[in-house]
């Protein structure tokens, strides 16, 4: 029985998880759960799973919980508590599910502690990709992709060389907005954007797939996991949704990796791993399923992906920065401070004004964070 710390317990993959770990009993012990405010779902997840120690990011909600809970579970908080939690040597694996840039710092924790790391978030990887890819594999840590499209990758690379690669192919659905012609973009509400006609996620994550931004990131995240260059990855419009990634070989083959929308799916491959374990979820009816459809994407409809592709060739500390942007001018729209076609505008305008460094240092790449959302701050009070 593997005992596991869910960080970001209260997010859509974080409570996907923890219906794996419900529906594995045997296989996996909930010890160490995080979230970043929202005590009201964690208690009722403490009351359920009964793990040992809970952190709780903000601290104001934290004493709030200590004050409830007692001493029934120890209660951590602030950044220093989230390393602490992942460094418990009771813990055997980790599932980062921490949307942003606020999974970076654990997840380094977790590697340099020889965690097994199963990673839904994909802005660590963004932003310092080579130091954490290079931190694992001196750490021997194994990091396995939960999201959906890196799963699909390392599903169908089969443990093959990198070198045998002539194409990976990224599935996108298109978002909520891939039918709507650009030139209504100016009406869009925050309503539409979040009606994703696949999954069921986050705010902010559903935003990026309205702007493709999710697919640049994607792209970024792919090449540092898997070791490959930007030329090697092409961005595939398929709205089905249910090839969620393809390798195509030096030989001519592709193998593709197919399964219904539901994130349970690579939660419970990254979790169980190397093995398939019996799941309750439907597979897909081959019988019913009629036509797939395949489209390059419209850069100019969508001009976050190109700025992605920009920030991929560029390297450096230029991802960072254009995570950082993306995820304040983010945060701004769902404030309702923005309008939707402002998010691609804002983040080409910091990566313009940023002064590149080739070979940054984790220090230098969180400053490069924070100049961008300083730049966002400035550009958005001149927009308004």
């Amino acid at each position: 029985m593997k005992n596991i710390a869910v960080l970001g317990s209260s997010g859509s993959i974080g409570q996907s998880t923890l219906e794996v770990a419900r529906s594995l009993p045997r296989q996996f012990r909930i010890t160490a759960l995080s979230v970043n405010s929202d005590i009201v779902k964690l208690k009722q997840q403490i009351d359920e799973f009964h793990p040992k120690r809970v952190c709780v990011v903000d601290r104001r909600a934290a004493a709030k919980l200590k004050n409830s809970l007692g001493h029934s579970v120890k209660v951590l908080c602030g950044q220093e508590g989230l390393d602490e939690l992942v460094r418990d040597e009771s813990v055997h694996q980790v599932m980062v599910a921490i949307t942003g840039s606020a999974a970076l710092v654990p997840l380094i924790s977790a590697i340099k502690s020889g965690k097994e790391i199963a990673l839904a978030n994909k802005e660590a990887l963004v932003m310092a990709g080579e130091i954490v890819m290079g931190l694992a594999r001196e750490r021997k840590v194994l990091i396995r992709p939960v999201d959906s499209e890196q799963s699909a990758i390392w599903q169908s690379l089969g443990g093959q060389d990198v070198a045998s690669v002539k194409q990976v192919y990224l599935t996108a659905s298109g978002g909520p907005l891939l039918s709507l012609p650009r030139s209504k973009f100016k009406q869009v509400t925050i309503k539409k954007v979040l009606q994703h006609p696949r999954w069921k996620m986050g705010k902010k994550i559903t935003v990026d797939s309205a702007t493709l931004m999710n697919k640049g990131l994607e792209l970024l995240e792919a090449m540092f996991l898997f070791d490959l260059g930007v030329e090697k990855i092409k961005v595939l419009i398929h709205p089905e949704a249910l090839i969620h990634s393809m390798v195509e070989f030096n030989d001519g083959v592709t193998m593709a990796q197919l399964s219904v929308t539901d994130m349970r799916i690579p939660i419970q491959y990254a979790l169980v791993y190397p093995q398939r374990l019996p799941s309750a979820l439907a597979g897909i009816d081959f019988y019913r399923l009629s036509k797939l459809h395949f489209a390059k994407p419209d850069l100019g409809k969508f001009p976050c992906l190109r700025l992605a592709y920009q920030a991929a060739r560029d390297l450096g500390t230029m991802p960072a920065v254009l995570n950082a942007a993306n995820e304040a001018s983010v945060e701004n729209f769902l404030a309702q401070k923005i309008k939707f076609l402002s998010i691609p505008k804002i983040v080409e305008k910091v990566m313009q004004r940023h002064s590149r460094i080739a070979r940054p240092s984790l220090g230098q790449i969180m400053s490069a964070d924070s100049w961008a959302r300083e730049e966002v701050k400035r550009l958005t009070c001149i927009l308004n």
